[in-house]
C-alpha cells in the first residue's frame, strides 16, 4: 500500500490487515485425510475444488499401513490465463525434490520431513490431467516411493490371487496386455508403475489400480475408450486415460503378489511362444528405474534382488488373445 492509501485508511478509521507479506501464498484454511495405496496423507489447501480432485483421486483407498503421516500443503493462486501451464522441470538435491512449470506452478518436495509444499494456478485447475499427473499425484507418491517402496517399470494383473508383471520398454504392450487380461476376467492392478513394499518378505505389489492409460491406436483394440480424448502424458506422448471404475465389469485391486515376471516382445520375430529370459538384462533394466535418496539405495537392490528369484519369461506374440490365454495356462499350471 501508498503512504497516500495509508493515510486514507486511517482517516476512515479502517482497520488494516498486515499480518501477511504481499509475497507469501494464500493461508492454507481446509484440510483432510486420505490413504493413497493405504500411506496416511494430510492434504491442506484454500481450495474446495482442489481437495475434491484429491478425493476423485485417492477417496477409494483405505487405511493400511501405520507409517508416519505426508503433509501435503497445496495452495492456489488466482490466474487470468486458460492456456495449460508447460511440463514442469524437475531437479533432485540430496533430500529435496524442486519442480518448477512457472511462476505460478511450482512445489517442494521435503523428504526428510516427510512434507510437500506446492502452488499451483487457477489456468492449472482448468486442465485436470496436467493437475493430476504434474501436482497432484506426486505430492505424496513421490514420498511413498522414496521412503516406503521399489518401483519397477512393469504394468501388473493377477490371476487366482497369482499375480504377474509385466516388463517392457515404453510402448511395449504393458499397457494394453495389463487391460485385455482384465477385460476377460482377471485382477487388474497397474499398467505401467508397479511398486514393491520394501518391507516384508512377500513380493507384494502396489499400483494404481484406478486407472488406465493407453495409446491412442489402442481404440482400434477396445472400441469402448474411443471418445475418451487424447492428452499429453508425462514424457509428451499422447495417451487416453481411462478410470477403471467406469467399467463396472472390471475387477481391480491395489495389491497384488506377485508370482511371475514377464517382458513383453512385440516384435513378430518366430512362432509366439514363453521362453526363459536373461536375469542380468532383468536385473540392468530394473535397476534403471531406482530413484531414492542416497541412504535407501541399498535397501531397494535388496528388494530387486528378492524379486529375481522369481521365474522370469519372454512373452513372444502378435495375437493379443493368444498372449492372455499364454499367460493363463502358466499362472494355473506354472509354465
Amino acid at each position: 500500500m501508498t503512504i497516500e492509501e495509508i493515510e486514507a485508511a486511517c482517516d476512515a478509521s479502517q482497520p488494516l490487515d498486515l499480518s501477511r507479506h504481499e509475497m507469501e501464498v494464500p493461508e492454507l484454511t481446509l484440510r483432510a485425510m486420505f490413504y493413497p495405496s493405504g500411506f496416511p496423507t494430510e492434504v491442506r489447501t484454500n481450495s474446495a475444488e482442489i481437495l475434491s480432485h484429491f478425493h476423485d483421486l485417492w477417496g477409494s483407498f483405505e487405511s493400511k499401513f501405520s507409517t508416519e503421516t505426508i503433509r501435503v500443503n497445496m495452495h492456489l493462486v488466482e490466474s487470468d490465463s486458460t492456456e495449460c501451464p508447460p511440463a514442469p522441470v524437475f531437479r533432485t538435491m540430496e533430500h529435496t525434490m524442486v519442480y518448477v512449470a512457472d511462476a505460478d506452478n511450482y512445489g517442494v518436495l521435503h523428504f526428510g520431513r516427510n512434507q510437500s509444499q506446492s502452488v499451483v494456478s487457477r489456468a492449472a485447475l482448468r486442465h485436470k490431467l496436467y493437475l493430476r499427473t504434474f501436482f497432484l499425484g506426486l505430492t505424496a507418491w513421490a514420498h511413498i516411493r522414496m521412503r516406503y517402496m521399489t518401483p519397477v517399470h512393469a504394468g501388473c494383473v493377477a490371476l487366482d490371487g497369482r499375480g504377474v508383471l509385466l516388463c517392457g520398454d515404453s510402448g511395449a504392450g504393458k499397457s494394453t496386455l495389463s487391460y485385455a487380461c482384465a477385460r476377460a476376467g482377471w485382477t487388474y492392478v497397474t499398467d505401467d508403475g508397479s511398486y514393491l513394499l520394501n518391507h516384508g518378505t512377500d513380493r507384494t505389489v502396489i499400483g494404481a489400480c484406478h486407472k488406465v492409460r493407453f495409446r491412442p491406436s489402442a481404440v482400434t483394440l477396445f472400441p469402448e475408450i474411443d471418445g475418451l480424448g487424447v492428452a499429453p502424458y508425462l514424457a509428451g506422448k499422447p495417451s487416453i486415460e481411462m478410470l477403471t471404475a467406469s467399467m463396472p465389469n472390471l475387477v481391480c485391486a491395489p495389491s497384488a503378489q506377485v508370482e511371475f515376471i514377464v517382458f513383453l516382445n512385440r516384435r513378430g520375430a518366430g512362432s509366439p511362444e514363453l521362453v526363459p529370459y536373461r536375469r542380468d538384462v532383468a536385473r540392468y533394466f530394473m535397476w534403471q528405474a531406482l530413484h531414492a535418496s542416497p541412504d535407501s539405495f541399498a535397501g531397494q537392490y535388496q528388494v530387486l534382488e528378492r524379486l529375481l528369484t522369481l521365474p522370469i519369461l519372454e512373452l513372444r506374440y502378435t495375437d493379443l488373445d493368444w498372449a492372455v490365454e499364454r499367460l493363463r495356462t502358466l499362472v494355473r499350471e506354472g509354465h
